[in-house]
Formats: structure tokens, sequence, C-alpha cells
């Protein structure tokens, strides 16, 4: 009797629908998993175009940093050219003290000690 059922047509077709409801499940489930990884996907690349952006706009700061202080720099090394080196001060300073115009003696107070 088993083996009757199991030759008989609705049998054949029980197994069939069995193995297509199967089939459908597996297709069903790998349809699923595809449409998460696509997600997931997605999520990723727009997760890296943001890190991508933060990173441009860091480095765009980093640059507008360098130019400032490349700028700033360019103008002090300009300016210490204007400023007297510790030796220039030295030799002022001897020429002031040998140039002391309190003890230069007057014409007339040299008239006055000689007469």
């Amino acid at each position: 009797m088993v083996e009757e059922q199991l030759n008989s047509p609705t049998g054949e077709f029980r197994d069939i629908n069995i193995k297509i409801r199967d089939l459908e499940e597996k297709q069903r489930i790998l349809k699923d998993r595809l449409l998460l990884i696509g997600q997931n996907l997605i999520e990723i690349k727009e997760r890296g175009n943001q890190n991508t952006l933060e990173i441009k706009k860091d480095i765009e700061i980093l640059k507008q940093n360098i130019e400032r202080t490349t700028s700033f720099l360019e103008m002090a090394s300009s300016e210490f050219s204007k400023f007297a080196r510790k030796e220039d001060l030295e030799i002022l300073s001897k020429q002031a003290k040998m140039f002391q115009p309190m003890e230069f003696v007057r014409k007339k107070d040299l008239e006055k000690i000689n007469n």
C-alpha cells in the first residue's frame, strides 16, 4: 500500500509540491539575505562618504592653518631684519659713552677759564 501511494500520481505531485515549497523558501531566504546585504552595503558606503567629507574638511582647515602660519613666519622673518643685532647695540652704546655732550666745554666757559 505504501508503494502504491508513492507510485501514484498524487504522491508524486505531493513530493514535487514539497520540493517546490522548499525551493521557494530557500529563494525567499536568499532574497532576504541579499536585501540585507544590499542595505548594509549602502550604509557602509554612506558612512564612508561621510567620513571622506569630514576628512576633506579637516584637511582644508589644516591647509588654512598652515597658510596662516606660513604668512606669519614670513612676516616675522621680514621684520627681524629691521631689528638691531646685539653686537650693533653694544657698539652704539660704547659710542654713546665716548660722546658725552654734558662734559663738553662751551667756548664761553673756555674763555672764562683762560682769562
